[in-house]
């Protein structure tokens, strides 16, 4: 019998992400959680005989967000460059699963012309141990740079 067995579930803290800002590569090393998502954008279509609309997808658009501990500089830098300039850095994402305890094996994921949303500026909050700072963005495009294996009990 076929099932995913819980040794091969991926633990959300094992990987790691960065963020290529003008040709550096920087660490998230605060990192909390990243979310990346496609969304597909149908047309309907409708024909003479037919009482239903059917859907064909037209485009797809990349976007996310990431939640890091308050304190990276970056992200504000970006913001003040553009302020001051009107130019935005080339900024690529890059994020591994790497959980060594499955067999799974690691996964990752690069997101090319990405372009950021949402930058706090700052932040304050009297209720919070750790101050945290959400960036949301959307890329132009994506490509996977390593797959995952399928889990060993499941065969491939």
């Amino acid at each position: 019998m076929a099932f995913l067995l819980a040794r091969d579930a991926l633990n959300g803290k094992e990987g790691k992400a960065f963020a290529t800002i003008d040709g550096r590569n920087v660490e998230l090393f605060g990192l909390k959680k990243f979310e990346a998502n496609a969304e597909f954008e149908d047309a309907k279509f409708a024909v003479v005989g037919s009482r239903t609309t059917q859907h064909k997808p037209k485009e797809m658009n990349i976007s996310g967000t990431f939640t890091i501990y308050y304190g990276t500089p970056e992200f504000i830098k970006i913001a003040h460059q553009y302020q001051a300039t009107g130019k935005l850095p080339m900024l690529t994402l890059q994020v591994t699963n790497e959980d060594a305890s499955t067999s799974v094996g690691t996964q990752t994921v690069a997101y090319y012309g990405v372009v950021l949303s949402k930058i706090p500026l700052s932040l304050l909050d009297e209720s919070a141990d750790f101050l945290e700072e959400e960036i949301s963005f959307t890329a132009s495009s994506f490509e996977p740079l390593s797959n995952f294996n399928a889990p060993a009990n499941l065969g491939s």
